[in-house]
């Protein structure tokens, strides 16, 4: 037998190489196809990592896949560029406790600058933000609002038939200019930032855009300088940290989460100052007044017979439907024509 030179490889090992080397290739092209079709991967990813370009995948595949490729890629980059959040899912704070501790707050600060007041946050509005979406017509609301809905039950397996009770202590700022009050660290963290990946993982299965690219950071905003511009012009550009100083630590109080609300950042506010709330569900133990049951009872009739209009509509729409009506309009006519006809027969007759 002839022994193969220095680095060789004889004849069958070349084969076995040859055979693993085509098993490989047919394995990646095989995944990378599964990978293709799933459905909103593109944006999980760029979702979770902050990925802004679709890599490169250096593989050999027929022109028809590589045209259904890129324009999935295509609709994604424009889906993904247009992509202006204007719902959200919001935790209303209720707690008196925690309502006043913010207002002392923001007072205490506008005392130092005055021109900071435009800069707050009304006591109306406090809340959590729990998701972030784009809704961008009726038919896109109702189906968040479904999606809202299914959502309850997942929360209720995540929290067990225990009480979500959310304590909030001590002040930071996001790189100066949203000032919030801090989630103490706890256990509870834990089960709202589940909750807050099975609502993103809900919207998204119903093909909403929802989600953004930094990581979800529960936090109770009580100032932000974007909402006077003008502060910029006047030379303010950060929220110094001598204006909170003293609440650095302090406890503001526990909000017992009973609701979670689907808001519109948009349209009018409600005379209390809370957002616009197209849709909401009530979780937890805490006793519910009647209004709040009444609410969720009327927003799941609204979504019933919404969803029967739709059919209506859809079916009106059809050919058939639209022949079948034309038809029995114009026998319709027909059959009255030949009534009055017989009436004018019959008048001549009595004359």
């Amino acid at each position: 037998m002839e022994r193969p030179g220095a680095g060789g490889i004889n004849s069958s090992e070349y084969e076995n190489v040859s055979r693993e080397k085509e098993t490989s290739e047919e394995f990646e092209a095989n995944a990378m196809a599964s990978l293709i079709d799933m459905p909103f991967a593109t944006i999980d990813i760029k979702d979770d990592c902050g990925i802004t370009d679709v890599p490169h995948i250096n593989l050999e595949r027929s022109k028809e896949n590589e045209r259904i490729s890129k324009d999935q890629i295509k609709k994604r980059k424009k889906k993904q560029k247009d992509y202006q959040p204007n719902y959200f899912l919001s935790i209303p704070i209720t707690n008196k406790e925690i309502i006043r501790g913010i207002k002392i707050l923001q007072n205490a600060i506008i005392q130092q600058d005055k021109q900071l007041a435009k800069a707050m946050t009304s006591d109306g509005s406090f809340h959590i933000t729990l998701l972030v979406m784009q809704l961008l017509n009726e038919d896109e609301v109702n189906i968040g609002i479904g999606a809202l809905l299914e959502l309850k039950p997942f929360i209720e397996e995540i929290l067990q038939g225990k009480q979500l009770i959310l304590p909030f202590q001590g002040i930071d700022t996001f790189r100066n200019q949203v000032g919030f009050v801090k989630l103490a660290e706890g256990d509870h963290v834990n089960s709202l930032l589940e909750i807050a990946e099975a609502a993103k993982r809900t919207f998204q299965e119903k093909g909403i855009l929802a989600g953004e690219n930094r990581s979800f950071k529960p936090h109770l905003t009580f100032m932000k300088l974007s909402r006077a511009p003008q502060l910029r012009k006047k030379g303010v550009k950060k929220i110094d940290p001598e204006v909170y100083e003293k609440f650095i630590s302090h406890r503001f109080g526990e909000e017992m989460v009973h609701r979670i609300d689907l808001c519109s950042m948009l349209k009018k506010k409600q005379s209390n100052g809370y957002y616009h709330c197209e849709s909401s569900i009530v979780i937890g133990k805490k006793p519910i007044g009647l209004r709040d049951l009444i609410n969720e009872a009327l927003h799941r009739e609204r979504m019933s017979l919404k969803s029967k209009v739709k059919q209506i509509k859809e079916l009106l729409l059809k050919p058939e439907t639209q022949a079948r009506i034309r038809r029995e309009l114009f026998e319709g006519i027909s059959v009255n024509n030949s009534n009055q006809g017989n009436q004018i027969d019959f008048s001549a007759n009595l004359t």
